[in-house]
């Protein structure tokens, strides 16, 4: 890659060859638009030249980087640049001038990874370390290689209002969050997760704009529409008129972070509320674009967050390559896992009741478990597509992520809900199949350090926000007893509470699930992931056998035969034939394999694997 790298944009303030400073701003309703410079203490107001399609132009040798600049909206309202590349002073104020050539890169070596090598770590920034800050982050990396994982994924790093936020709702994509540094900051992570053969993965957030801090409504009416509704309010104009410009910048932001930042790969948040009926979609241009730009020059993965389980996103070629999208999080793994290990059935997981071990045995062997069934949780709605004919790689498994976590009410991990055996018998299942696996910051160690939601708006918004949790919730969490009297957290007053405590990750229990994900991880770098390139869907089984019994089969790559019986309940199951292959784990450590019929205790895994007969 280049030593010196940018992403051209259309608009924003562009630092030229020349040293002036190009200002371009998108304002069809606005009848005139002005630039507002800070230089030197004093405030320069410099006329935009109106073009076309409601475009406004200035260029001037009286700025340069560091010097922060508004746009004044009909000589009267003063707005940041929605392109911003760094806030100076908040959502609400003045935008930063950067030049993003003046940030030498080391890593020109760098090719990226194969998608099949994915063992992802997410985590928010400002609670994976006390100083919630990138430059911390950098120094916890080299923890998180030695663990086994091959990708860090950040929670949405986006200018947002407030003191925190989950980051979703940032209103400023281009413009790095600066309570966690500066953009030369987060580009000094990346560049030493890279040194690590680290992925670095950033969350982005195309459905929707925060409901504090967005002033396009101001001066660009056309990038919304209300012949779309979504839970947000209106949808983003994507395939109405003046959609093209709406298209480009979500478009730039993505190739932004890519090129810009040398990011990996990109998590696309909750596309089924990017709501579309061009063809091709937003998504299928976003894709297609950089494929065939940033993809070119090093590899580039992306990922979905997709309810509605569109299968056909995540098509292969007919040699089995991505065609647009690598993955998307499997939230059915999920759910029919959580139904197992906690028992519960309240909201989406009533989907999930009827037959939880085998809707465990189709995510592993076919992807989702809803393919087309109607959903009891969304009124009989059909939800989903069919997924077997694609490969595992197209699922991103998990026991713990953000959003399972911080959307219930009292933000309990899985630890706190669940029996310990059982939920290392799960482990032992998500990091050592075919699917990638997807690791929540602390899971390693067992974490039961609550992840609830947390946002910090102007007042009148935030008395909203909290009424809208409490009518969500009721007065109390689904997992308290009304009577213990625990309430819902305040969201204003949670942000502490969800930062990682280093200290008890030194706890010996702590350490002993930390090396056991780190034994589970070796595991799958040594004998799964040279094995995946190649994989094809349609070539893998499962089978019942008892009540709560599973044997799975996954044909890989190189024609090899990964199996694994499984007992997913508390009662003990029996079966005479064990897999062809060698064994490769086991949990519990101390099953006998050579018993005939061997009986298999609650929660026990055991892992074989065929190798390829000679040709």
């Amino acid at each position: 890659m280049n030593p010196i790298s940018w992403h051209s944009m259309p608009f924003g303030a562009d630092v030229q060859a020349d040293k002036k400073v190009r200002f371009r701003l998108l304002a069809p309703k606005a009848n005139s638009v002005d630039v507002s410079l800070n230089v030197c203490g004093e405030r320069q107001i410099l006329a935009m030249t109106a073009l076309e399609d409601g475009w406004f132009e200035a260029t001037t040798d009286q700025a340069a980087p560091g010097d922060t600049y508004s746009y004044r909206i009909n000589g009267e309202i003063f707005v940041p640049d929605p392109a911003s590349r760094f806030q100076s002073d908040e959502v609400h104020g003045c935008s930063q001038i950067v030049d993003p050539k003046s940030f030498f890169w080391s890593d020109v070596d760098w090719y990226g990874r194969p998608w099949e090598d994915s063992v992802i770590y997410e985590l928010h920034i400002g609670c994976f370390t006390p100083e919630g800050s990138f430059e911390a982050a950098s120094a916890k990396l080299k923890y998180l290689a030695e663990l086994g994982v091959t990708a860090v994924q950040l929670m949405p790093v986006a200018q947002f209002p407030g003191r925190w936020n989950w980051g979703y709702d940032g209103v400023l994509p281009f413009a790095v969050e600066a309570r966690y540094g500066t953009h030369d900051d987060l580009k000094r992570l990346i560049q030493a997760a890279h040194e690590l053969q680290l992925m670095v993965f950033i969350d982005v957030v195309y459905n929707h704009f925060g409901p504090e801090g967005n002033y396009l409504h101001t001066y660009a009416p056309s990038f919304f529409t209300d012949r779309h509704k979504t839970p947000w309010g209106d949808g983003i104009n994507f395939d109405g008129a003046g959609s093209h410009w709406v298209r480009q910048f979500f478009i730039h932001n993505a190739l932004y972070w890519i090129e810009e930042y040398h990011v990996d790969g990109l998590r696309l948040d909750a596309v089924h509320a990017i709501l579309d009926n061009s063809m091709p979609s937003f998504l299928e241009e976003l894709a297609d674009t950089i494929q065939q730009t940033a993809g070119f020059e090093r590899q580039i993965h992306l990922v979905l967050e997709n309810d509605a389980n569109s299968a056909r996103y995540l098509a292969r070629d007919s040699k089995g390559r991505v065609v647009r999208f690598a993955a998307q999080w499997n939230d059915d793994f999920h759910h029919a896992f959580h139904v197992l290990l906690t028992g519960e059935t309240n909201g989406y997981y009533c989907d999930y009741t009827d037959d939880p071990v085998g809707l465990v045995g189709r995510c592993l062997t076919e992807g989702f478990a809803y393919q087309g069934q109607a959903s009891t949780y969304r009124n009989g709605v059909l939800r989903g597509e069919p997924s077997r004919q694609l490969p595992p790689t197209a699922f991103v498994n998990f026991l713990q992520n953000h959003d399972q976590i911080g959307n219930r009410a009292l933000g309990e991990r899985i630890t706190a809900l669940a029996e310990p055996d059982a939920i290392r018998a799960a482990a032992a299942i998500l990091l050592v199949a075919p699917s990638p696996p997807l690791i929540f910051m602390g899971e390693e160690w067992g974490s039961r350090d609550p992840f609830v939601y947390f946002c910090d708006f102007e007042p009148d918004l935030m008395e909203r926000v909290c009424a809208g949790r409490r009518q969500e919730f009721g007065l109390f969490s689904e997992s308290a007893d009304a009577s213990s009297g625990i309430a819902i957290p305040d969201p204003s007053d949670s942000f502490e509470s969800c930062c990682l405590n280093w200290e008890l990750a030194l706890a010996p229990e702590a350490g002993r699930w930390r090396n056991w994900y780190t034994e589970l991880l070796a595991l799958r770098s040594r004998e799964i992931v040279p094995r995946l390139r190649g994989v094809c869907g349609d070539m893998a089984t499962f089978a019942r056998w008892g009540v709560s019994g599973l044997h799975m089969s996954w044909k890989l790559g190189d024609g090899s035969v990964l199996s694994m019986l499984t007992n997913l309940g508390n009662d003990i199951v029996a079966t005479s034939n064990l897999p062809e292959g060698r064994f490769l784990y086991m949990f519990p450590s101390n099953l006998d394999l050579a018993q005939s019929p061997f009986n298999f205790p609650a929660w026990s895994v055991v892992w074989f694997l065929a190798e390829q007969a000679p040709s």
